[in-house]
């Protein structure tokens, strides 16, 4: 069985996926905490830490056009609003774990769940897309500002 967190990450991409779908067809009264409420109803026996799950898709949510930025020159070929919407979903998670939580999980861990979830719900090359685009994340955004960081 999964993880918890791993089945939260389940809960949070199907959540943000269904918010931004609707928000792009002109759903205006669309809430995630509606469409959360909803998912959380089918895993309410697998699911503990909704906190984590809320946390995440919040937070996603309130940082989606920093997250973006950040997003697009590490796969410029390839326009954010472009991209599969499972692909775009998965990336901003991952990043936003990165950037975000690193006190709480540990950028490897983010990077794979990120992948693994590429691979259940994305194309066939999701994961290898998803698993470049974190890994140049982790290199050029994380690192780099950790060292940047010690140095001053």
């Amino acid at each position: 069985m999964a993880s918890n967190r791993h089945l939260g990450r389940i809960v949070a991409l199907q959540t943000l996926y269904e918010h931004e779908f609707r928000k792009e067809v002109g759903d205006s009264g669309v809430d995630y905490k509606t469409i959360l409420k909803r998912n959380l109803a089918e895993y309410k026996s697998s699911v503990d830490d909704i906190e984590f799950i809320d946390n995440l898709i919040s937070g996603v949510l309130s940082t989606q056009s920093q997250l973006d930025e950040k997003l697009q020159p590490l796969a410029p070929e390839w326009p954010i609003s472009q991209l599969p919407r499972i692909d775009r979903a998965v990336l901003r998670i991952g990043l936003y774990e990165l950037l975000y939580c690193a006190d709480t999980v540990p950028p490897k861990v983010v990077i794979n769940e990120a992948v693994e979830l590429a691979k259940a719900f994305g194309s066939d090359n999701s994961g290898k897309f998803v698993n470049g685009v974190l890994g140049t994340a982790l290199r050029t955004l994380v690192e780099e500002s950790d060292s940047e960081n010690k140095q001053l």
